[in-house]
């Protein structure tokens, strides 16, 4: 590093003159970040990018309208899902199948496994919970960025229509393909045989962000209660809704999501700005450490694919589930390090959970065989350079105080709208209680109000009835909103192996708005002394369209997942 003593690096000790050339040295020939690049074919408009910002964070584009894209990208976290290291709903079992190892994946909860009908199956490793993504979400901020998108880059520069399959975009397109994958994942947002038809259907029998609770004036104005068909109209220039224009609405909204106003940015255009740490992190980055080889430029990132020793190849087949090419096995794609204090888990599979856990991997030369880092033999003061450089510099202010571009609309399940289960119910075989899972909005008129049951005696009878009031630990005769009988699945007999749900409908009754409604399932079952195993209680309020107003919890934002715990038991 230029002969640099070691004993000089101490902040204190930095002369003038060294420092000037070291801010020119890191400055180099770097300009500020511009804006991400437009695909000829989909030119950024602001009727285009509003309505993608609609999309994006609408949670009907799910079919249990408990999922929108936004739901794990949120601004205040970088753009990633501030679930993932956080909430033990958010963990995959990794290639093992077996929650608690060290393959653990810190992913993202989509959607519970659901047929069209509305009704849950059971998965493998999340049984009637919503499952979780194989892999960490990548950052939804500065994305446009990237030749190809996702960790192995299944997003092709080339855009294809997913109903037609012909091009529509010929390249700089990843956002758009990326997009138009999602809302029929049955992980992430969709029932298992959902394809784009259903969800178009869906768009265009949707009030916009009908189940948002608080939306900006501004984008409420521009909404003006017109419907998502007009809205296309507006921003397309010609009526229809389809696939192609779904995809290139989000990705001109995610144009629009870039962080150039970070302190990095006023040092590459002045010199100046950054502490004497965070200088000498950043001619480290770009010197001895070598990070620049790969996280290169004013956009951090060559968007190369590289296998560093994170975990074993056979774990995750990364860059050679699309090539084929035994060569790619493990490779992922290098990501950009903006905004990297607000991202946390950090890698494709969210396993440290600080900054100076991934320098203390790179320093030595991670944890499995490969061929792309060697050891750097760092000393305590260079890490601390290099994380001062990796944290404040380049960390947009817009991101966590929630300011556009990075405003937001408020999510249905950060609202008092979800169901919260409460109070205890009564055991049966086994000593086991069924437990209920009441994830999805009451919103009146909505078709499908889906609620399930589990760890019930296998095979069993089983009524849920909801009431205006707590139905209690003695089964009614009737519901007041619903009283639903069903044969539990799972092996006759057997404690805990039943399950099931059914599909409720909330009547399109305006005398609804705001109703408060109890909930239990009854399973028959005299293993624990009554008639009955019973469930907690769940309650939830029937809520209309016209109710946007800021009435949401802390929720995501806050880091307090507790809403997100209580709507299963």
């Amino acid at each position: 590093m230029m002969g640099i003593d070691q004993s000089c690096r101490r902040p204190n000790r930095w002369s003038s003159a060294l420092l000037s050339l070291l801010a020119l040295l890191a400055a180099g020939a770097q300009a500020q970040l511009p804006p991400p690049p437009e695909p000829a074919g989909n030119p950024l408009t602001t009727a285009k990018a509003n309505l993608g910002k609609v999309l994006f964070w609408d949670e009907q584009m799910s079919s249990t309208g408990t999922v929108a894209c936004g739901t794990c990208h949120f601004p205040s976290t970088g753009g990633e899902d501030p679930r993932s290291g956080v909430s033990s709903m958010a963990v995959h079992p990794g290639p093992d199948g077996s929650f608690g190892n060290e393959d653990d994946v810190f992913g993202s909860p989509g959607v519970p496994l659901h047929e069209a009908d509305g009704l849950y199956s059971w998965s493998t490793h999340f049984g009637l919970l919503e499952q979780v993504t194989g892999r960490r979400t990548g950052s939804a901020i500065n994305a446009g960025y990237a030749p190809e998108l996702f960790w192995e880059g299944r997003a092709a520069n080339e855009f294809v229509d997913p109903v037609t399959m012909t091009i529509v975009l010929g390249s700089g397109a990843a956002l758009e393909s990326q997009a138009v994958g999602p809302p029929v994942s049955d992980v992430e947002m969709a029932n298992v045989s959902r394809v784009w038809p259903d969800v178009l259907a869906r768009i265009e029998g949707s009030v916009p962000l009908a189940l948002s609770p608080e939306v900006q004036p501004a984008l409420l104005d521009w909404i003006n209660s017109r419907t998502y068909g007009e809205l296309f109209e507006e921003a397309f220039g010609s009526a229809g809704v389809t696939a192609p224009r779904v995809g290139m609405a989000i990705a001109s909204f995610e144009r629009t999501q870039f962080t150039d106003e970070t302190p990095f940015d006023d040092f590459l255009a002045t010199g100046s700005g950054l502490t004497a740490s965070e200088l000498a992190g950043r001619v480290l980055f770009a010197g001895t450490a070598g990070c620049d080889n790969c996280h290169v430029g004013t956009e951090m990132s060559d968007h190369s694919y590289r296998y560093t020793g994170v975990r074993p190849k056979s774990d995750d087949a990364g860059r050679m589930d699309v090539t084929g090419l035994p060569e790619d096995e493990g490779k992922m794609r290098v990501p950009m390090l903006r905004n990297l204090e607000l991202r946390l888990p950090l890698m494709h599979n969210g396993r440290f959970e600080t900054i100076a856990g991934v320098i203390d991997f790179y320093d030595r030369g991670g944890d499995f065989a490969n061929d792309e880092i060697d050891p750097l033999g760092l000393d305590a003061v260079q890490k601390a350079d290099l994380l001062a450089f990796l944290t404040r510099p380049l960390t947009d202010q817009r991101l966590v105080d929630g300011t556009p571009p990075f405003d937001r609309p408020k999510l249905y399940v950060e609202s008092d709208r979800v169901p919260m289960v409460e109070g205890s119910g009564l055991p049966g075989t086994g000593g086991l209680e069924p437990m209920v899972v009441a994830l999805e909005p009451a919103l009146i008129g909505n078709p499908s109000f889906t609620v399930a049951v589990w760890n019930g005696l296998g095979a069993a009878a089983a009524t849920l009835v909801i009431n205006a009031e707590d139905p209690g630990l003695v089964m009614p005769g009737t519901g007041d909103l619903a009283f639903e009988e069903i044969v539990l699945e799972g092996t006759g007999g057997r404690a805990g192996d039943g399950f099931g749900s059914v599909v409720v409908v909330i009547p399109n009754d305006p005398l609804l708005n705001g109703r408060q409604w109890f909930g239990r399932w009854y399973v028959d079952d005299t293993g624990g002394g009554e008639a009955a195993a019973v469930s907690k209680l769940f309650r939830f309020k029937t809520f209309s369209v016209q109710q946007q107003t800021a009435i949401f919890s802390d929720g995501f934002e806050a880091g307090d997942l507790s809403m997100w715990d209580s709507v299963v038991d």
